[in-house]
């Protein structure tokens, strides 16, 4: 072999693996989204808070990934459904949005690796076995401990101290809101109430169970975080303003949308913060070895509209704790 040949033979084989490594980093990524709300204006912002925040770690849809976006419309049926779907397809990574996806998805598949976002208790609800050790194809992030039920029994009182009676409205086929059961049940008497745990899995549920509550006086609502709850935000507003019933809601948007007060962790950071989840697992990590984070940044949103429509001075050292006064 010439001299020449030889050097050019050589210089082939060296180049080939860095090239083969430049073609592996560059190659589409494919990314499913569960999303257990419906495909409308605040889903749609969350959505796009994520993939922005992508952006800004190098992943640019188009470029080097590609998503397959499913909305659940808070359907356990029709996000089971997408979470079967999307396992089958075996996407490099899954983000999936609340318990009950992160459940579906942890029924769907073993073996693709799964981000979850908003999941209030994921070792009670036997998504992972532990925050520090997820042990499995899934991890991702907290939104509430249940603790935080007893948080929004005390702003209630603190707002509306004339509350006897708290409705609990819920989706009784939530996983983990028998633990924020028992932990509101457990310091009710402190603060003076009675609470009633209002199971809700639709609109006509809804309607009756706050017409039946707000059959007596001095009552007011706490509402737990789900995909229904949060689909139906308008008409869950609407029944507060009707029966003059105070209510502290788990998310922003609820305030926002005419609600009395919220207090929770922002979404929109949430997911940006799951993106730098998803980044590390595209850049080989194993959700089996990456801890759940738990969310530490709350936020207090007074609507003082609705407030003073329903005879509510908000005391000082409440007003002084907002983080957000929409007027």
């Amino acid at each position: 072999m010439k001299r020449r040949d030889f050097i050019t033979l050589l210089g082939g084989a060296v180049a080939w693996p860095f090239a083969a490594r430049a073609q592996q980093a560059d190659r589409m990524r494919r990314i499913g989204v569960l999303m257990a709300l419906s495909d409308g204006a605040e889903g749609r912002s969350r959505f796009v808070a994520f993939r922005e925040a992508l952006k800004e770690l190098g992943w640019s849809e188009g470029r080097n990934i590609l998503f397959d976006l499913r909305w659940g419309s808070g359907d356990p049926d029709t996000i089971r459904l997408h979470a079967t779907e999307l396992a089958a397809q075996a996407p490099d990574v899954i983000l999936a949005n609340s318990a009950p996806a992160a459940l579906a998805m942890r029924e769907a598949t073993r073996t693709v690796p799964v981000v979850f976002l908003q999941v209030a208790d994921p070792v009670g609800a036997g998504i992972v076995p532990s925050l520090a050790r997820p042990g499995g194809n899934l991890t991702g992030l907290t939104s509430f401990e249940p603790q935080m039920a007893g948080k929004w029994l005390e702003l209630l009182k603190e707002i509306a101290p004339r509350v006897t009676r708290v409705a609990l409205v819920q989706n009784p086929a939530h996983p983990t809101w028998g633990e924020f059961n028992r932990q509101i049940g457990s310091i009710a008497s402190s603060f003076g109430v009675r609470v009633t745990p209002a199971g809700v899995r639709d609109l006509r549920e809804l309607d009756h169970a706050i017409q039946e509550f707000a059959r007596e006086p001095d009552g007011g609502m706490i509402v737990l975080p789900d995909a229904f709850t949060s689909t139906h935000a308008a008409p869950l507003i609407a029944l507060a303003e009707r029966f003059r019933l105070p209510a502290v809601y788990p998310i922003r948007m609820f305030a926002v949308g005419g609600g009395l007060m919220a207090y929770g962790n922002d979404p929109l950071y949430a997911f940006r913060r799951a993106a730098s989840y998803v980044d590390r697992v595209l850049k080989g990590a194993k959700p089996a070895e990456l801890p759940v984070e738990a969310a530490d940044k709350f936020d207090l949103v007074v609507n003082l509209k609705t407030a003073k429509a329903l005879g509510l001075d908000v005391p000082l050292p409440l007003l002084m704790r907002i983080n957000e006064a929409i007027e």
